[in-house]
């Protein structure tokens, strides 16, 4: 099964709308980065994100924030954007779904991020982020 990067950090970037969507995210792609996701995280940091492979689905348990969860399909086109999830609440990619990035809650309205986009991941801004807040 392919997945839009093999980075451990990156930017993500809108290539549809010549817009970034974080400069610092990260890759969760094992079992565990994928378990643990954001849970018991106070935030994602603006410009920060985590992109979780094999995820055609998101729960917000153990979430103490609001997120934005973009859903992609094998190639990095969007297929869902959900804006501003509330912590313990379940969201579902729908068909064509295989990945989801989650980043700030309003991310994906300031970038125009809608379903048909195409996000590309690039290396990272030299001045990106830290890492997810604990």
């Amino acid at each position: 099964m392919a997945q839009p990067t093999q980075l451990r950090r990156f930017t993500v970037r809108n290539a549809t709308r010549d817009t970034t969507l974080a400069e610092g995210a990260r890759l969760a792609s094992s079992y565990w980065s994928r378990f643990w996701g954001l849970m018991f995280k106070r935030r994602v940091p603006e410009g920060g994100g985590i992109l979780l492979t094999k995820s055609s689905s998101l729960h917000g348990f153990f979430m103490f924030f609001r997120w934005d969860a973009i859903y992609l399909d094998d190639d990095g086109r969007v297929v869902k954007v959900v804006d501003s999830m509330k912590p313990w609440t379940v969201s579902f990619g729908g068909k064509g779904a295989k990945h989801a990035l989650e980043v700030a809650a309003g991310v994906g309205e300031r970038t125009g991020t809608q379903t048909g986009d195409q996000l590309v991941f690039e290396e990272p801004v030299e001045s990106a982020v830290a890492p997810v807040a604990a």
